[in-house]
């Protein structure tokens, strides 16, 4: 090798290694991203022995990404759900919490005895009234709880839309940056990257599947098979509701024209923020109010009054415990939407409203002065039977709807035990799986970051490696002058 030709190759070493200092320095600097992959420069020799950057590459593993992304939107489900029920579950508490619905009945129940140990003592049943009340209340702002989540988990939805087109916009540029890129052999790593963090953000909000093309294109489509992007990105749309009340049905959400959530359909996601929103506002939180609805429908049929005529003949008549379509009774056995919001004490037997609390005793609360409905015929201050038989119907099984889930048989205050239980055991069964997926998604983001992400330590042992690289580069250089120089003295 003549000694020009080991100047050239010296020279072509240190431009070379100049380049993959700078790579190595960009992964030094990106070190803490937790988006950015490793830069590789690929160094080929050339004729007579020199070498050249042909390109960067980066350390990618595509079977890696698509498991994070799975793991990734079955955590984020899960996460959504459980957040939901906890919200829930503050509303009423547990079975033994004193502002939950089977509480308040068991103080119901105890107050209605304390009466009927003192009839004649107006004072005392003026506590039925109150205990009737903080019932009653309990069960309307639980109704209103419920309402507020089916509401943000609406809301939520229509911003997860937004997020996904918003998303898959930039994905579509980024795309198009690949492509053109590696048509055309530029590098395209930088974009690689921004794309992968897009996939990561958008798993976020949807189950997500991707299929990779020649030159670097790719399409996306939801874990049902539905188009995301393909060349373009697709439209999903979504109309969020005013107001959903318990007996409104949420908006489906639409990909492409097809509905993948909110409506039954064989191409409905399974994964993703999306499908959790969706799943709290259709399923759960209707399922829950029907639970308190069946509870308060329960309460107003106990407490009936029924026509105590030789011969009845009217219908019976909301008691102690009546809402917006009283005096009639609702439908046994059927739930009825919203009336746990609606239910409220009759005001014919509130003292703070005028009424006379006494008609608890005597009967006669749905239709004051009609002795159809009074049961204290005689009116005696020590009358005790109809008191007895509210406290016996408390405990008496009533038929309930089965579409709530639970319990389709028993008393009014075991339903609401029943009720509170279902919530609980949903709660902790959806905080276990929470918990489970994600350390899914932790274990997957740990596997793709040791896979293609940057460490520093082996960085810095590259750097050190180049460094010596260019001083013998360097030296060898010096050395090859230094001989020229001899030869040029020789000569002369």
């Amino acid at each position: 090798m003549t000694l020009t030709q080991s100047t050239a190759n010296a020279s072509s070493s240190l431009s070379t290694i100049s380049e993959q200092i700078s790579i190595v320095s960009q992964n030094i600097a990106r070190v803490n991203n937790a988006d950015a992959t490793r830069k590789v420069a690929n160094v080929v020799s050339g004729p007579g022995g020199g070498v050249s950057v042909a390109g960067i590459s980066r350390t990618a593993n595509k079977l890696l990404l698509d498991t994070y992304l799975t793991a990734n939107s079955n955590s984020q489900t899960q996460s959504v759900i459980n957040s939901a029920l906890d919200q829930l579950q503050n509303t009423v508490g547990d079975t033994d919490s004193e502002t939950s619905p089977a509480s308040l009945i068991a103080k119901l129940t105890s107050s209605l005895q304390d009466y009927s140990a003192s009839p004649q003592n107006n004072a005392v049943g003026a506590t039925v009234v109150t205990a009737a009340q903080e019932l009653v209340n309990s069960l309307n702002s639980a109704t209103q709880s419920v309402t507020d989540v089916r509401n943000q988990a609406d809301s939520d939805i229509a911003a997860s839309v937004n997020n996904i087109n918003n998303l898959l916009s930039q994905f579509q540029t980024l795309n198009q940056q690949v492509v053109t890129g590696t048509s055309s052999g530029s590098d395209v790593t930088d974009a690689l990257d921004a794309r992968d963090a897009v996939l990561k953000q958008l798993s976020t909000e949807i189950g997500i599947r991707t299929v990779s093309r020649d030159n670097g294109d790719m399409a996306i489509y939801t874990d049902s098979g539905v188009t995301l992007f393909d060349k373009t990105s697709r439209t999903v749309t979504f109309q969020q509701s005013a107001n959903l009340s318990p007996s409104a049905v949420g908006n489906p959400v639409y990909a492409d024209g097809v509905p993948i959530a909110g409506t039954s359909h064989v191409m409905s996601i399974s994964s993703g923020k999306l499908a959790g929103l969706v799943e709290i506002r259709d399923s759960i939180a209707p399922t829950y109010q029907s639970q308190l609805d069946e509870v308060a429908r329960g309460l107003i049929e106990t407490f009936a009054e029924s026509d105590q005529s030789a011969t009845p003949t009217l219908p019976d008549a909301a008691g102690l415990f009546t809402y917006g379509g009283g005096p009639a009774i609702p439908a046994s056995g059927t739930v009825v939407p919203g009336l746990a919001g609606s239910i409220k004490v009759n005001p014919n037997v509130d003292p703070s409203q005028g009424g006379d609390a006494s008609l608890i005793r005597d009967g006669g609360i749905s239709d004051p002065g009609n002795p159809a409905y009074t049961y204290n015929t005689t009116g005696g201050s020590s009358y005790t039977d109809r008191i007895q038989q509210l406290i016996t119907g408390l405990d008496t099984s009533l038929t309930f709807d089965p579409s709530s889930q639970i319990q389709q048989s028993g008393s009014v205050a075991d339903y609401a035990k029943s009720s509170v239980s279902w919530l609980e055991a949903l709660r902790q069964s959806a905080s276990n799986e929470a918990e489970s997926r994600q350390a899914t998604a932790d274990r997957a983001t740990s596997s793709l970051s040791q896979a293609t992400g940057v460490n520093l330590d082996e960085e810095m042992t590259n750097l050190l490696s180049l460094e010596r690289t260019f001083q013998a580069s360097s030296r060898l250089i010096n050395t090859v002058d230094s001989m020229l120089s001899t030869l040029l003295q020789a000569s002369g």
